[in-house]
């Protein structure tokens, strides 16, 4: 991949030297990197594997666990490299690509939580016409959609990026940010700031339109509808919307980190902020989902006291 700019590579200004610590640093990330792969596989599988979750929810489900994934190994790897590294350095299309992953990540959440909230706009206002209005075929299309449209907007961004030419090298993050590499190119970013006002106003209206039409529709009828509507509207919506609630906090910690100086505050505050949605976000959802949807949550128990009652019968037969 070639980079239409003098510059080779870009350093990365956040990172402090911590000695001998940066072996301790390292085993916690990479065991949180695991233990984010460990649970959205497994989930995952349970929901594949299972034809009893072969529904639309579950599928959406499927759909964000996958890109928690793909956001995670877009990141984990890249920052256990520069915790071992003494030079915290990267590769100029190695940055772009991680760019294009993790901004990509960040408009596929947000598409895929929208799509679930009118998943569950459907299921409880028009329980009757939901298996009409949301077909298989029709959440195959939700999802392909939703990945494909994310992918090419990022690719322009991508391309928009690659032809500048740049005069500075140093990002003050502790990984790659379209806003701060964009903001050292001295070739015109014209044409890169009126996309990106274009394309941050497509990734903020296209999700929030679906969700609030979608909430304030499931408000109608747990306002105007029984106990038991409001008690199943909280028991499917409840982690959705803890989701999307973390999720936008997080990216609202992160944009102002990267618009605002924030040198004045504590090194591991600005770290934390930087890292929060990409983190806590893969972490929380499979937990979350698992443990609130009833299906998957019964089902895993049912895999999981299967495989020890077959292993403990092995052992003693």
């Amino acid at each position: 991949m070639m980079v239409n700019s003098t510059l080779n590579y870009f350093i990365l200004g956040t990172y402090i030297q911590v000695g001998t610590l940066r072996y301790f640093y390292f085993m916690l990330t990479l065991m949180l990197y695991i233990v984010i792969v460990v649970v959205n596989v497994c989930v995952i599988v349970v929901i594949c594997m299972n034809r009893s979750l072969h529904e639309p929810m579950y599928l959406f489900l499927c759909s964000l666990f996958v890109n928690e994934l793909f956001g995670s190994t877009g990141l984990f790897p890249f920052l256990m490299v520069q915790i071992l590294s003494d030079v915290h350095t990267v590769a100029a299309p190695l940055c772009f690509l991680q760019i294009f992953c993790l901004f990509t990540y960040a408009n596929i959440e947000l598409l895929n939580l929208a799509v679930m909230a009118y998943d569950r706009y459907l299921a409880i206002c028009c329980p009757l016409q939901y298996n009409t209005r949301m077909t298989f075929n029709k959440v195959v299309t939700f999802i392909s959609v939703l990945w494909f449209y994310s992918f090419v907007k990022f690719l322009i961004t991508l391309s928009l990026n690659m032809r500048l030419t740049f005069c500075g090298n140093i990002i003050n993050s502790l990984y790659c940010h379209n806003y701060l590499v964009v903001r050292l190119a001295c070739s015109d970013t014209q044409v890169n700031n009126i996309y990106g006002l274009f394309g941050g106003v497509l990734t903020i209206l296209v999700p929030l339109v679906p969700i609030l039409f979608s909430y304030v529709r499931i408000l109608k009828v747990c306002f105007s509808g029984s106990k038991q509507s409001r008690q199943k509207a909280v028991s499917t919506c409840s982690p959705h919307l803890a989701s999307l609630l973390n999720f936008s906090f997080g990216c609202f910690f992160e944009i102002i980190q990267s618009r605002f100086d924030m040198s004045g505050e504590p090194t591991v505050l600005r770290i934390g902020l930087s890292l929060y949605f990409l983190i806590i976000q893969p972490l929380l959802n499979p937990i979350m989902f698992g443990l609130q949807m009833s299906k998957i949550r019964n089902t895993c128990k049912h895999v999981l006291c299967h495989k020890g009652f077959n292993c403990y019968r092995g052992l003693t037969g």
